[in-house]
């Protein structure tokens, strides 16, 4: 039998293990890091899963959205963290970029360059490199569509104007 010098999610009080406490209490009664216990499914030999989110949480001084900006990578270096974990704790973040990107699409109005900044924010606010995009809108200024023309390096991006009018009629 294997030897832990740690308190498994087992030897937690029922009410206490984080799947438990979702169904008893709601998801709202997790911390973060019970939540990242739930998508990484155990620890390591050495901590348990909440212990591993409380690391995971520490290195980024517990700012979820500065985790949302480490790569694979980055997360493979922490102990206990392999790909398939690494790569299940990204997929849960553009999840829930991609929900907050979806609240901005319903904007009833552009009318400002703060309102373009709140739409892109949640899209392009972790990017380690450019891009540029074009926001369609209608007479009354209200987002038809969003298309990214280009993707570049991390200090610019190359655009061609030929291939923004072209996307802009074919979206008409």
């Amino acid at each position: 039998m294997a030897s832990y010098n740690y308190l498994r999610i087992k030897d937690l009080a029922e009410e206490d293990r984080p799947r438990e406490k979702l169904l008893t209490k709601g998801i709202s009664s997790l911390s973060d890091a019970e939540l990242i216990a739930i998508l990484i499914g155990s620890g390591s030999k050495n901590e348990s899963a909440v212990d591993l989110g409380k690391k995971i949480l520490g290195s980024v001084s517990h700012n979820l959205n500065e985790l949302g900006k480490l790569s694979i990578h980055d997360l493979m270096k922490m102990k206990g963290i392999g790909q398939a974990k690494a790569i299940t704790i990204l997929a849960a973040l553009e999840l829930g970029r991609r929900r907050k990107s979806s609240e901005t699409m319903k904007k009833k109005k552009i009318s400002s360059s703060r309102d373009v900044l709140e739409y892109f924010q949640p899209l392009l606010a972790d990017l380690h490199y450019e891009e540029f995009w074009v926001l369609l809108l209608n007479r009354s200024n209200r987002v038809i569509n969003k298309i990214k023309i280009s993707q570049g390096g991390i200090s610019g991006t190359v655009i061609d104007v030929r291939l923004i009018l072209k996307k802009a009629i074919d979206n008409h």
